[in-house]
C-alpha cells in the first residue's frame, strides 16, 4: 500500500500557485487576489504607522516632561510663621537637597525658587514663571541645556536670564538684549509693598520641544530669584531628578523619609499621569478599530477564495476522483488564502516601516500641500509629528494579520473540501 504524501507536499503548492495565477477568462480570481493583497497592505500599513506614531508621541511627550522638569518635587506643608501667615517655605534647604542627594538612585536635587511675574520688552509684554535655580544644578536638565536646539552661552548664567524661546519670540528678544521682570510683591516699605522692576541680559534662549515651557518658562540664578521675590534665605522646593524616572514610585517612601515630618512630595507621574492614561485608553481604542479594519481586509480573502471554490468545483472533482484527500484540498485552498495573507502583510510591514522612518519629510510635504499649518504646537503641545518605530508593535500588527487570514482561509477551505465530487461532476 502506497504511503500518504506528506502535508503540504509539492503538487498542493503547484496546484495552489496555478490557481493564484488563474486567467481573467478563468473567473477573474486573480483580480480577486489582487483586490484581497492590497487590503491586507493597506490595513498592516496603517496599523504599524499608527503603532508607531502613537509609541513616539508617547515617548516624546514623556521625554519632555523628564528632560525639562523635576522627576520628583519635594514641598513641605504649611506652618504659621510670626507674621501669623502661613508659610510653606524650606529653610534648611541645603540640609534638605544633602540628604535627597544620598537616596539610591537619585541623581541630583536642587534647591528652587519659583513665581509669576510679567516680562518686557519695548512695548512687549509677557506673562512667565520665573525658576530660580543654581547654574549647577540647571546642568543637569538635558532639554534646557541642549546645545542643539539652544542659542547663547550657558556658562554666563550668573550674569543675567535664560528664557525659553517661545518667550523670546513674544518680546521679540534676541541673546545680547536686556528685559525687564515686573513683579507687583516687591519692594518692601514703610506703606507696604510696591512694585519690583529689575532689568536683564538674556544670555541664553532654550527650546525644550515643549510649547507650553518655551512659552512661558525662564530661569534666574538662584541667589538673584531669592532677592527678587524676598525669600532670602529659603527655598519654595526641592527639585529632584533620578536615575530611572520609570520607577519612582518605589523610591516615594525613601523621598519622604529623607525629607523629613513635613515633607510632600509631587512625582512626574501625578502631575501628567490623567494625561498619560488618556493616551493610554486612545491606544487601546485605535488598536481595537485598526485590528476591525485589518478584519475586514482579511474578509476580502474569503470572497476570493468562495469564488475561486466556486469556479473550480470542476477541478475540485477530477482532483478528488484522481485520489487526492479532502486534507489536500483543504490545504491547496489554505495556501491560496494564506499566501495572500502573507504577502499582503509582508508588503504592509514595508511600507509602514518606511513610514514611520521617514515621517519627517512626508509630514513636511503634507504640510506643504496643505498650505502650512497643519500641526499646532499650541494644541498638541509638541512641534512635530514624531514615530517610533518598535519591535514589539511590529510584531504585534504582524501576529494579528496573519492570524486573521490563516482563521478566515480555513472556512472556505473546508468548503472545498466537503465538496461531494459525484455532485461536481454530474452536469460536466
Amino acid at each position: 500500500m502506497a504511503a500518504s504524501p506528506p502535508p503540504f507536499a509539492a503538487f498542493e503548492w503547484m496546484i495552489a500557485w496555478r490557481y493564484l495565477r488563474a486567467r481573467r477568462a478563468e473567473g477573474g480570481v486573480s483580480v480577486m487576489t489582487w483586490i484581497s493583497l492590497i487590503g491586507i497592505t493597506l490595513a498592516v500599513f496603517a496599523l504599524i504607522a499608527t503603532l508607531a506614531v502613537r509609541s513616539g508621541f508617547r515617548a516624546e511627550f514623556v521625554d519632555t516632561i523628564l528632560g525639562a522638569n523635576a522627576h520628583v518635587t519635594i514641598y513641605q506643608s504649611a506652618t504659621v510663621n510670626e507674621a501669623g501667615t502661613l508659610d510653606r517655605t524650606i529653610h534648611d534647604f541645603d540640609a534638605m537637597a544633602e540628604r535627597m542627594r544620598a537616596v539610591p538612585g537619585v541623581t541630583s536635587a536642587a534647591p528652587l525658587i519659583k513665581g509669576q511675574v510679567m516680562a518686557n520688552h519695548a512695548d512687549r509684554n509677557a506673562g512667565v514663571e520665573v525658576f530660580g535655580i543654581d547654574a549647577a544644578d540647571l546642568q543637569n536638565l538635558p532639554r534646557i541645556v541642549n546645545p542643539e536646539t539652544a542659542q547663547g552661552d550657558l556658562s554666563r548664567f550668573d550674569e543675567g536670564i535664560a528664557l525659553g524661546s517661545g518667550v523670546a519670540r513674544e518680546l521679540g528678544v534676541l541673546v545680547g538684549d536686556r528685559i525687564k521682570l515686573i513683579s507687583p510683591n516687591g519692594v518692601r516699605t514703610a506703606f507696604g509693598s510696591s512694585p519690583r522692576v529689575n532689568g536683564y541680559e538674556v544670555v541664553y534662549i532654550f527650546s525644550a520641544g515643549r510649547y507650553d515651557i518655551d512659552r512661558t518658562r525662564v530661569y534666574l540664578p538662584f541667589a538673584e530669584a531669592q532677592s527678587f521675590f524676598n525669600k532670602e534665605g529659603v527655598a519654595d522646593e526641592i527639585e529632584v531628578m533620578v536615575a530611572e524616572p520609570e520607577a519612582i514610585d518605589s523610591m516615594a517612601l525613601d523621598l519622604m523619609r529623607a525629607g523629613g515630618e513635613r515633607t510632600l512630595i509631587w512625582t512626574w507621574r501625578d502631575a501628567s499621569g490623567g494625561f498619560l492614561r488618556a493616551l493610554e485608553v486612545e491606544d487601546n481604542v485605535m488598536f481595537i478599530i485598526l485590528s476591525i479594519l485589518v478584519l475586514i481586509a482579511a474578509m476580502n480573502i474569503v470572497s476570493g477564495l468562495i469564488m475561486l471554490v466556486k469556479n473550480k468545483g470542476r477541478d475540485i472533482g477530477i482532483l478528488r476522483t484522481m485520489g487526492l484527500t479532502e486534507g489536500s484540498i483543504l490545504r491547496v485552498f489554505f495556501i491560496c488564502g494564506a499566501f495572500t495573507g502573507v504577502i499582503g502583510t509582508a508588503m504592509g510591514v514595508v511600507l509602514g516601516c518606511l513610514f514611520a522612518i521617514y515621517i519627517d519629510p512626508i509630514f513636511s510635504f503634507v504640510n506643504y500641500a496643505m498650505g502650512g499649518g497643519v500641526w499646532d504646537p499650541a494644541v498638541r503641545g509638541i512641534y512635530h509629528l514624531p514615530a517610533q518605530l518598535r519591535m514589539e508593535d511590529v510584531m504585534s500588527a504582524v501576529s494579528l494579520s496573519l492570524f486573521l487570514s490563516f482563521v478566515v482561509t480555513i472556512f472556505p477551505a473546508r468548503r472545498a473540501a466537503r465538496l461531494n465530487p459525484v455532485e461536481a461532476l454530474r452536469y460536466e
